[in-house]
């Protein structure tokens, strides 16, 4: 097979308040030894591009806002990135970069007609809370809803995701810790589910969501939240939760799942970079991306 084109979009801003705008936690999974792994796994990283704001953009008030607007600017990478047949790993700060690689596979057509976007959500937690269920406030909490019309509806406009996704184009994978308000409205809207032991055994399930999902959707997005892991696998982690699937187990469902050709983007999020000291968690990140490769090389 020929190589697999990748490009590698990157987000910094991270939107949490209180916090500082800014984290290079994406920086370190890239030049940590990406770039010379994705050579050694056949792959040719055609772009790598990092969303900035405009200067005027920088004026804009509110740190939610900018990283919105930041994350317009990776939907427009991801979107170049897609139509010109490369693979977009995307490096994002946290999980609130959600809603700009959503938008660049949903803009990523030919016409002025959205793409319908299916979204595999991979992450110890559910992120489907509205302002109104959330216990913290935190905004990392609530992509998800975010992203399918719950809640912040100004802030998903301007990060470009427009229309929301629909409910039935999520499939929620590893999810085992929810706010109770949160798990209503995930039983309520009937969002499925594949479990860490449906992982763990590579269950049917996981082809038959992605079977599903492909025949609904136009693209698939993979998203993981790196805490999904067990904490042994990602020492640091900023919300660690126990009995997660290893490294190499999610490696393998990816593997599975990349198996389907409207598989057509990945995303990385909330790499403990200054908490994994001796970088056994950047070792589980690179164990992922190569399922992901492993799985495209092994299409038909």
């Amino acid at each position: 097979m020929s190589k697999v084109r990748v490009g590698i979009p990157k987000l910094l801003h991270n939107g949490h308040l209180g916090a500082p705008e800014m984290d290079t936690s994406p920086n370190v999974m890239e030049e940590g030894g990406l770039l010379q792994r994705l050579e050694e796994w056949g792959c040719e990283v055609a772009d790598r591009k990092t969303a900035t704001l405009t200067e005027e953009e920088e004026k804009a008030y509110g740190a939610r806002y900018r990283m919105a607007l930041a994350s317009s600017h990776l939907a427009d990478i991801v979107a170049d990135q897609i139509r010109g047949g490369l693979l977009p790993v995307g490096l994002l700060s946290n999980c609130n970069g959600l809603m700009g690689m959503l938008a660049g596979h949903q803009r990523a057509g030919d016409g002025w007609k959205p793409l319908r976007v299916g979204l595999v959500w991979i992450d110890a937690h559910g992120d489907f809370n509205t302002p109104e269920t959330s216990l913290s406030g935190m905004l990392g909490g609530m992509p998800v809803a975010v992203s399918t019309g719950l809640c912040l509806h100004h802030i998903r406009r301007a990060c470009g995701l427009d229309p929301p996704l629909s409910m039935k184009y999520v499939t929620m994978v590893g999810v085992r810790d929810t706010d109770p308000w949160e798990q209503y409205l995930i039983d309520t809207h009937d969002i499925s589910q594949i479990t860490v032991d449906e992982v763990r055994r590579l269950s049917p399930a996981i082809d038959m969501e992605i079977d599903r999902l492909s025949t609904l959707t136009d693209l698939i997005y993979v998203h993981v939240d790196l805490d999904v892991l067990d904490p042994e696998d990602i020492p640091g982690a900023h919300l660690p939760v126990e009995d997660g699937p290893t490294a190499d187990e999610l490696a393998e469902t990816l593997e599975i799942m990349f198996e389907n050709p409207k598989a057509a983007g990945f995303g990385l999020a909330s790499y403990p970079a200054r908490r994994d000291t001796e970088r056994l968690g950047l070792k589980s990140v690179y164990r992922l991306v190569e399922g992901v490769i492993k799985g495209v090389k092994n299409r038909g």
